[in-house]
């Protein structure tokens, strides 16, 4: 795949996964429609919490592990036998695993969250009961998109996530007014079983292969199995960062779960589409140069993500950092979630996201591990900075910052553990940030994100606070003219890629 056809595909699986992250965050913000930052919020956040965490995480390092062996085998039918293999023992392990949460739901809430109680406490484990079968669905979907994802099928991967984003806040409007709360527990699990079926046609219908159940041993499994659990505990940063939100919020007022749950949304939202789409794409080809030892060709990739993350992330946290509250108001402020809800959530987002590259980056550098099967050093800093750094300083900062101490916490965290992962890089795996015309592109940067700071300045001393709408419009203009004014000014190679597909795209309709 070269960089053109690259950052093609990146451009496609990013739009896909756009339309698929809004309507995600949509449910985020029917929920504070809904329940604004009452403790029927924290309720429905918090039995999803482990359902979605067990997604992203289990699902994540599952389908990591696999893309990596399954990229090195070469018969066909070998393949196949594998792919039968590991199907067959994720239904089994899941239904068994599934089954022990439904069973326990209220012990595993309690046990989790020991702030609950009373009335917050029985609606949660109410919740969680319904919801806790989507945690088979969705896990084995993950592992789903990976199969077509290793194929190259990247659009119809992303579109799975579509579907079940929509089909879940449909069903929480609807059944709403009838059923309150518990509509947003329906649509967990009918929402993940719809995208289990369409990927499953998918699959069936380009002949990826074929849904038996085989139990035979091979060693390519066990050694799925011993990459899969390292990348479990790495995969598992984001996440857990804010399942200790929770897990800690749970102890201070009503709402605190809730509102931290907003800033962390919107803070992953640009996060989750740029990241998403990078890594879905790169991650599948890195595999396979590394089967084949192309240093030049991984080291050329890890450059390009990193400046393309970059490239689009930091004028993403200055624009959300600076128009925090407005953005809040614009979003959120309906409904049940007031202007007092909006002044509790828009500091604790303005903390988070300036963490939003360092999230987004060390899962990509850690993908570089995972595909040299060097996954311990990246594991071992994630542990670090998730259990000692970040949970270190949210003990210490609760008390007298409560929610505030809980996002510092992170944010501190996270970028701590993205310089340990560049140094990590560096040393271990021999890859360098820096290649021809480093010293070019560290200016440009430079002089984009101070002119994209200027304007942010510029525009709150001229417009008043209280026009959100306007101030967002014409922030968004002129952070939009300045940055292809400088990126065009400086000849940034991204942006000459976007030139040259826009005139063949020209070419081709003429």
């Amino acid at each position: 795949m070269k960089g053109k056809s690259l950052l093609a595909v990146i451009g496609a699986v990013a739009i896909i996964n756009l339309g698929s992250r809004f309507i995600g965050f949509f449910r985020e913000v029917v929920i504070g429609f809904q329940f604004g930052t009452s403790y029927v919020a924290d309720s429905v956040i918090t039995a999803y919490t482990l359902p979605n965490f067990f997604y992203v995480v289990v699902g994540g390092a599952i389908t990591t592990a696999f893309i990596s062996i399954y990229s090195k085998i070469g018969d066909p039918l070998h393949r196949e036998r594998f792919l039968q293999t590991v199907f067959s023992w994720l239904t089994v392990v899941l239904v068994g695993f599934t089954l022990v949460l439904m069973v326990f739901s209220e012990q595993v809430i309690s046990l989790l969250f020991r702030g609950l109680q009373g009335e917050e406490l029985q609606l949660t484990s109410d919740l969680f009961v319904i919801m806790a079968p989507s945690t088979f669905f969705l896990v084995l979907a993950m592992w789903l998109t990976g199969v077509l994802n290793v194929n190259q099928r990247f659009k119809m991967a992303t579109a799975s996530t579509f579907l079940m984003n929509a089909s879940f806040v449909v069903i929480a409007l609807v059944l709403f007014p009838m059923i309150g709360a518990f509509s947003h527990a329906y649509g967990a699990i009918i929402s993940s079983f719809l995208m289990v079926i369409m990927l499953v046609y998918l699959i069936r219908k380009e002949k990826f292969m074929r849904f038996r159940f085989s139990f035979a041993q091979t060693k390519e499994m066990g050694k799925m199995i011993r990459l899969g659990l390292p990348i479990l505990l790495g995969g598992a940063t984001l996440q857990l960062y804010f399942l200790i939100h929770r897990i800690f919020a749970s102890q201070l007022q009503d709402g605190a779960i809730a509102a931290l749950n907003y800033s962390s949304k919107i803070v992953q939202l640009p996060q989750s589409v740029l990241m998403t789409a990078v890594t879905t794409v790169i991650y599948p080809l890195l595999a396979k140069k590394v089967a084949a030892n192309e240093h030049t060709d991984i080291e050329a990739l890890y450059q390009k993500g990193l400046r393309l993350m970059t490239l689009l992330i930091v004028p993403s946290t200055i624009f959300a950092f600076f128009y925090a509250e407005e953005i809040f108001t614009l979003v959120f402020e309906y409904g049940q979630f007031t202007r007092e809800s909006t002044l509790m959530t828009a500091p604790l987002f303005q903390v988070l996201v300036l963490s939003m590259l360092a999230h987004s980056a060390n899962l990509y550098i850690t993908r570089f591990f995972y595909a040299k099967e060097r996954s311990v050093l990246p594991v071992t800093l994630s542990v670090i900075s998730v259990f000692g750094i970040n949970v270190g300083l949210a003990i210490l900062l609760l008390d007298q910052y409560g929610a505030m101490g809980l996002a510092a916490a992170t944010t501190t965290a996270a970028l701590m553990n993205f310089v340990m992962l560049l140094i990590a890089a560096k040393f271990v795996l021999k890859l360098k940030m820096t290649g021809e015309g480093f010293g070019k592109t560290l200016l440009s940067f430079i002089v984009l994100f101070i002119s994209l700071i200027l304007v942010q300045l510029g525009v709150k001393m001229v417009i008043p606070s209280e026009m959100s709408i306007l101030t967002i419009v014409v922030a968004g203009s002129a952070t939009l003219l300045v940055f292809v004014g400088v990126a065009l000014a400086f000849r940034l190679p991204e942006m000459e890629q976007v030139k040259n597909l826009i005139k063949k795209r020209i070419v081709k309709r003429g």
